[in-house]
């Protein structure tokens, strides 16, 4: 089968997801002729996914929420205002995927989360069949139960996943364990997408303390720390365009411009890790055995970490506390069963993709037959 991609650019969680579905699809014989990715003016494409794409690369314009003054988190309401008023940017990007889509003419778009695809079944209702992937999907199961306070913004949250999913042909939710499917909204559990390159990591347990952030405003928590922590090695990876490669904001604390192998690496040698609370990191530390420290500033990441947690990935917090890591470290215990899950990932998606083409030439079929409904 052929197909094309359209994913959501913000962060690295559904970028690295699709270089790994990529990877599978083409093993089991099947052809990603496209990859579209939705993302901010300001936002630049990972050199290793630019690198390791394979296919060619359309970028569009995409919602997404403004960071605060000092880079943390995200004001609801200013995003809104903001997005409103770019909504003729984003109209040119629906055309822009209806018109990929005829041009490309795939059997089955992939739609790893991204908004302005579900916007474009909803406005134009391409023939084509949509599958949507991603961990916030598994929110919408009623196996998820939010524990949290910020129960309107969930609601915003499991609304906002709907919109991605409008028109959709089937839901695949990525999740830290199995699960019950949502047959009544179409949602069928499937382990994590972790590429390759995670799985052949030699892991090992070294001194410092490995971490990533989304906005780089976030480092003078981390600063502030390092600076009182002096004996504690810090490696942290941003999404910082401008500077050096590796800037050192303290002597112990560095912080390094995002390299996808540069990362793993880190990840597979440190004896903890820290981060805002993304899907994909988290899944890659407990893969590596590694205790977590997330520390989410919206509630997906807020949701994720309570998920990860059910799951034994790690601690909750409010700050770049490292001490708490640290002593959540000293008691961690390994999830044994995640590496398990893991390693279904590809039978798991070949047989839902192979039933979902099956499905596809049946309904084709069945009129040719003589017997409509």
């Amino acid at each position: 089968m052929k197909y094309l991609f359209v994913i959501q650019g913000e962060g690295r969680g559904h970028i690295t997801q699709s270089l790994s579905l990529k990877r599978m699809l083409e093993k089991n014989g099947h052809e990603v002729c496209a990859m579209m990715v939705g993302s901010s003016a300001k936002r630049r494409l990972p050199d290793f996914f630019v690198e390791n794409a394979g296919c060619e690369i359309i970028r569009f314009r995409s919602p997404n929420f403004l960071p605060t003054p000092k880079g943390k988190g995200s004001p609801l309401i200013s995003s809104i205002l903001y997005n409103i008023a770019l909504l003729p940017v984003y109209a040119q990007s629906l055309i822009k995927i209806k018109k990929t889509i005829e041009t490309e003419k795939p059997d089955v778009v992939i739609n790893f989360y991204e908004i302005m695809c579900g916007f474009t079944y909803g406005v134009f209702k391409p023939s084509v069949p949509m599958v949507n992937i991603a961990h916030q999907y598994y929110f919408l199961t009623p196996d998820f139960e939010y524990k949290g306070k910020n129960r309107f913004r969930f609601k915003l949250l499991n609304f906002f996943s709907r919109l991605t999913a409008i028109g959709n042909s089937g839901i695949l939710a990525l999740s830290f364990r199995p699960a019950i499917d949502d047959n009544e909204g179409r949602i069928r559990v499937v382990p994590p997408l972790l590429r390759q390159e995670v799985l052949e990591q030699e892991v090992t347990t070294g001194r410092y303390i490995h971490g990533y952030l989304l906005n780089k405003g976030l480092a003078k928590e981390i600063e502030q720390w390092s600076e009182e922590n002096l004996l504690q090695p810090l490696h942290f990876f941003w999404d910082k365009k401008e500077g050096k490669k590796v800037e050192l904001l303290t002597p112990m604390l560095a912080m390094h411009q995002l390299n996808d192998k540069l990362f793993l690496h880190y990840m597979a040698g440190c004896k903890a890790f820290a981060t805002t609370g993304g899907f994909e990191s988290v899944c890659e530390a407990m893969y590596m055995q590694k205790p977590v420290l997330m520390v989410p500033t919206h509630i997906e990441q807020e949701c994720n970490a309570l998920d990860a947690m059910d799951a034994g990935a790690g601690v909750f917090a409010d700050s770049f506390d490292m001490n708490i890591l640290l002593k959540y470290a000293k008691e961690h215990k390994n999830n044994s069963h995640f590496r398990f899950w893991v390693h279904a990932s590809e039978r798991f998606f070949m047989a839902e993709l192979t039933n979902f083409e099956k499905q596809q030439v049946n309904e084709r079929l069945v009129p040719q037959m003589g017997f409509g409904f």
